[in-house]
């Protein structure tokens, strides 16, 4: 019976402990940074856990305007799945920092996200943009 109860106790033990370790997983920083002509951004990114309110994918970091002069702003722009694009908004000359979870309900869905840095040239010019970048939640 001693036996048994320390099996038991043991088995309890590494499934708080692996449980742990699978919701550290999902909170582990990763660096992001992306630069494209006249804009940067330098931070890092996190899948929170779905226990975590709100869930989703957080980005921090600064959102910054590298030609102050030039008369364009900066922008993230963040897509989840087929949904429209959104924007996190740069201010032209400066540096904004960027402290934002994603957390449309697709993203919890989906557990996929596009992202991209890039420089708004105005109507008749395209924007000059990084490639896109993919964030998988496993």
């Amino acid at each position: 019976m001693g036996q048994l109860k320390k099996s038991i106790t043991a088995a309890v033990v590494a499934g708080l402990f692996f449980g742990g370790a699978g919701v550290a997983a999902a909170d582990s920083w990763r660096e992001l940074n992306l630069n494209t002509s006249g804009a940067s951004f330098k931070g890092a990114w996190a899948w929170q856990s779905p226990k975590r309110i709100p869930s989703g994918l957080h980005v921090k970091g600064t959102l910054k305007d590298e030609k102050p002069r030039d008369g364009h702003n900066v922008y993230l722009r963040l897509r989840v799945y087929s949904y429209p694009w959104g924007e996190i908004r740069g201010v032209q000359g400066k540096s904004v920092k960027v402290d934002k979870v994603l957390s449309d309900g697709a993203v919890l869905v989906t557990k996929e996200v596009r992202l991209h840095l890039c420089r708004d040239r105005g109507s008749l010019r395209p924007d000059n943009c990084t490639p896109l970048q993919v964030f998988k939640r496993k």
